[in-house]
């Protein structure tokens, strides 16, 4: 018996003691009905075993075993190389042939299927998603395996296409049948660049990556060319929509531009608690903090309202400057008490944390690209990350409580009557 057959059967044999005969023969059953993804779960190292312990048992339940074959026109032949996918990676093996002495070269099931890449592009980006570095993909990955043809060049051109096609399913998507309740305005830099992105909440409570938009820095231009993107696409931007911003005064001009004095217009609480702590000595910003979160969990605006006059108090006897930055926002961190915010839903609305939680998504899917190749890689990333991100999104907490809130602002909309209408009547 040659060596090389010798080293198979060993293989084989070894494969059946560490795993038993039924689990594998349930493996065999397995690649024969669902091709390569009965082998996705397998260890890299032993995907190659298993690919071609495989094939020789399926040839075997075919011709039966040497010594006693099943079919004498069944003629066991030899090997010759070949290759099959696991997972997403191309493997070489040594294939068991089988030839019928009438029929020819018969083609074993499970090497037929194993040869199929399937979802090729999809699952290796997943991949990269999870934190596989692309620079480092070949090294940690097909190196492992054995694998050939993915080269480096091979997976950064799939990566270009794929990222490409998600970028204008993203940019080209309509939002006409999003009606929002809430949209969250923030910045992420990336590279030097500024990515202001836009996070909606519709009136189920369902969030939604609405759009982002690229310049130099946060600034009110930035801002309102993201608001004509978005209205490009079908989204009705009016005045009962609820935002919900850091503050920054580029976002805060261009909200006041767009929606003058009936602008709803929340500012974030942490953002705010930030400022004041950095006018702050130390010793004092574990207080002030303390203070401004105790004014802001109360129910009422009153309440609110009361303890922020308090805290402001409190303030000038520390730093005037601090004070002057609270007194700045001061309505507008009160927005969801005059507007009657139930205190589950509050709590989402009264900071930007869900649009830094997606942020953080996307850092930490990006947290393997070393390199940065100009404007049309960032887009790219951020708008298949963006899409990636709502994979993960629930519903907002206290969503029940949006058709109040919605209510309670069409109310405030309402224009009085003009003083003209009313001599008239």
């Amino acid at each position: 018996m040659r060596r090389e057959t010798r080293q198979r059967k060993q293989a084989l044999a070894g494969l059946r003691a560490m795993t038993g005969e039924d689990r594998m023969l349930g493996t065999l059953v397995r690649v024969i009905h669902s091709g390569k993804q009965a082998l996705d779960a397998v260890m890299l190292e032993m995907g190659r075993m298993v690919g071609e312990s495989i094939m020789l048992m399926e040839r075997e339940e075919i011709a039966g075993p040497d010594y006693h074959p099943t079919d004498s026109a069944l003629q066991k032949w030899a090997h010759e190389d070949g290759s099959i996918f696991l997972g997403d990676q191309k493997v070489k093996v040594t294939r068991p042939r089988l030839r019928h002495v009438t029929q020819g070269e018969l083609t074993l099931q499970s090497y037929a299927r194993m040869r199929a890449p399937g979802a090729f592009s999809e699952e290796l980006l997943a991949k990269i998603l999870r934190g596989v570095s692309a620079q480092r993909y070949a090294d940690t990955v097909i190196e492992a395996a054995g694998a050939f043809g993915v080269s480096s060049s091979t997976v950064s051109r799939k990566l270009v296409e794929l990222t490409a096609a998600k970028l204008k399913a993203f940019q080209e998507r309509s939002l006409a049948d999003c009606t929002p309740f809430a949209v969250f305005l923030d910045t992420i830099h990336r590279s030097g660049e500024a990515f202001l992105v836009a996070l909606g909440v519709d009136m189920s409570g369902q969030k939604m990556a609405l759009g982002f938009w690229q310049g130099s820095s946060e600034n009110h231009e930035l801002c309102a060319s993201l608001f004509s993107d978005l209205e490009r696409r079908g989204l009705a931007l009016t005045r009962r929509i609820l935002f919900v911003t850091d503050g920054g005064s580029g976002l805060r001009k261009a909200l006041r531009e767009r929606f003058g004095k009936k602008l709803v217009h929340q500012r974030c609480a942490i953002h705010k608690s930030r400022n004041l702590q950095r006018h702050l000595a130390k010793p004092y910003r574990t207080e002030a903090h303390r203070r401004l979160m105790l004014a802001l969990e109360q129910t009422s605006y009153a309440d609110a309202r009361r303890m922020l006059l308090e805290l402001e108090a409190w303030l000038r006897t520390k730093n005037e400057s601090a004070a002057d930055s609270l007194r700045e926002a001061f309505e507008e961190l009160l927005t969801v008490h005059r507007l009657k915010v139930p205190a589950l839903l509050r709590k989402t609305l009264l900071s930007t944390n869900p649009i830094e939680s997606m942020f953080a998504l996307v850092r930490h899917s990006e947290r393997n690209i070393k390199r940065s190749r100009g404007s049309a890689m960032l887009q790219r990333w951020l708008g298949t990350v963006l899409l990636y991100c709502e994979q993960q999104f629930k519903r907002v907490k206290g969503f029940a409580g949006i058709a109040q809130v919605l209510a309670t602002i069409e109310a405030e909309q309402v224009e009085p009557q003009s003083a003209s209408t009313k001599k008239a009547a």
